[in-house]
């Protein structure tokens, strides 16, 4: 039962993260402006006057039934998965205390969504600072890779035990991979994915004029510099072309941590798999710039970001360093032999 309630669980958290993405790039997330209901009612139908006078009021503006709807629905599904992730911790204590496991993780994970309920709410109440929002992206991130540490652990699936090397290999992947997760963040959440529309070059040029200050100053209003005016195109160049050199780093690195992987027979098909996902978000990126960010390849787009999340965790919880002690033993028997 737990078990199938972790899977549940795992399944839903993607759908929430993608679904999430799919409000931003749409400019939903506005939709409802106050939280957690939309204009003091359940739902958009209970708020539909309001949610009519204020599209009226301004047409193009943020506000109107369509993106209500798919604001709230977005919350809906992250408060149901908020009562399935308390009912696995709930589970995961009782197992524990019959010795059937540790339950640190699941109970972590509580705290965890609580704060990401928190980053929702001011998300919204703050007006989409990228800080706020960039944060919210990488809860929902969180979650997801917890989750599937959760459900790998749960189906009982077997830890390999490497060398010291390999398992450190696996960690520097999960953190180059997290980085650039937050890199891809911080650019549509300042919306600079169309900084540069050229590839490989921006702007025509290798190395484009870039203001690195203002691009990565964290405490600022949306599309604002800290000192209140507006972001430069330099600014914005500097986000996206940081992007561009993070998918270079990282996208190599987990390309080859894929084909280590598959040195080792029960983790090949893991293996081919990271690699296959790496070359389909590389493939996604160049297609976003070169197609000016279609909104169903910029949401598949995120979808692979999620998935990545999903393989590196496991790869991290399936392989094991050598004790200290089975290591030595392991060297003293192959000198003899």
């Amino acid at each position: 039962m737990l078990r199938r309630l972790i899977a549940l669980s795992l399944l839903l958290t993607a759908i929430v993260v993608v679904l999430g993405a799919y409000v931003r790039l749409s400019d939903a997330g506005l939709g409802c402006p106050d939280w957690p209901g939309c204009y003091g009612q359940l739902s958009p139908h209970h708020a539909e006057d309001e949610i009519r006078a204020a599209h009226a009021a301004e047409p193009h503006g943020p506000v109107s039934m369509p993106k209500a709807w798919k604001e709230m629905i977005h919350r809906y599904l992250a408060s149901t998965l908020g009562f399935l992730i308390i009912a696995i911790a709930w589970l995961s204590w009782r197992a524990s205390k019959r010795g059937e496991g540790s339950s640190a993780v699941a109970i972590a994970l509580v705290g965890v969504v609580i704060f990401q309920g928190l980053l929702g709410k001011w998300t919204v109440t703050l007006l989409l600072k990228p800080a706020i929002v960039t944060l919210h992206l990488l809860g929902g991130l969180t979650v997801l890779g917890m989750l599937a540490w959760l459900y790998v652990r749960a189906r009982g699936l077997s830890r390999h035990v490497v060398g010291s090397g390999m398992a450190l290999a696996a960690r520097v992947a999960l953190v180059l991979l997290v980085v650039q997760i937050t890199l891809g963040g911080w650019v549509s959440t300042n919306y600079a994915a169309l900084a540069c529309t050229d590839l490989p070059t921006c702007h025509g040029e290798w190395l484009p004029q870039m203001d690195v200050g203002n691009a990565f100053h964290v405490l600022r209003e949306l599309g604002m510099t800290a000192e209140g005016e507006f972001l430069s195109r330099e600014a914005l160049t500097a986000i996206h072309f940081m992007h561009r050199v993070g998918a270079v780093v990282a996208g190599l690195y987990l390309i080859v941590f894929g084909l280590r992987l598959r040195r080792f027979e029960p983790l090949r098909s893991l293996g081919n798999g990271l690699v296959a996902a790496v070359v389909l978000q590389i493939v996604l990126g160049i297609a976003n710039v070169l197609l000016s960010l279609p909104l169903p390849l910029a949401v598949a787009h995120n979808a692979g970001a999620a998935l990545l999340i999903v393989l590196t965790v496991t790869a991290n919880y399936r392989l094991r360093a050598a004790e200290p002690a089975r290591r030595t033993a392991g060297v003293i028997a192959e000198a003899r032999g």
